[in-house]
């Protein structure tokens, strides 16, 4: 197995105790979409070349990825690998996948999308719920909408 991960952190396998403990330099908790890909390499190198993802980490096995883990350079991420039929249960079919992207800088991201040529499926608008917001869609077929919407605030505590 080959690990393209710029600094891996210790694993079980590598005879490391496990632990629950958060590894130091990981990203807080959030949420990670994950998604399957014919082609995990070229839709590595569109969320990373074209859209702006990080490459975090990439291991591949056998010429097949078997994980990688992009992130957003303002929070979370996406993991996702090589399609594997027997895996669909957990990870869906290539190209069906749909993510909402936070980010600040919802012009700039799409003036540059749009000059890479990449499909809009849903042009750049003003949300009637806040937040401004544009969709996207990836070679594999994911949709990808970015916006300034964060959502709501979390209700306080009931008295």
């Amino acid at each position: 197995m080959t690990n393209t991960t710029p600094n891996p952190a210790p694993s079980p396998a590598s005879g490391a105790p496990a632990s629950n403990a958060p590894t130091p330099g990981a990203p807080a908790p959030t949420i990670w979409p994950g998604l399957q890909a014919e082609d995990a390499p070229a839709l590595i190198d569109f969320l990373v070349g074209t859209v702006g993802f990080l490459r975090t980490a990439v291991h591949e096995d056998g010429g097949r990825v078997v994980h990688a883990q992009l992130d957003w350079p303002e929070g979370g991420g996406v993991m996702l690998g090589s399609h594997d039929p027997a895996t669909e249960g957990t990870c869906g079919t290539p190209g069906t996948a749909s993510a909402y992207v936070v980010t600040d800088r919802v012009e700039d991201l799409y003036r540059r999308l749009t000059e890479a040529g990449v499909r809009v499926i849903a042009e750049i608008e003003d949300k009637p719920y806040g937040g401004r917001e544009f969709a996207v869609a990836d070679p594999e077929g994911n949709h990808w909408s970015f916006g300034s919407y964060r959502g709501e605030p979390r209700p306080g505590p009931t008295p």
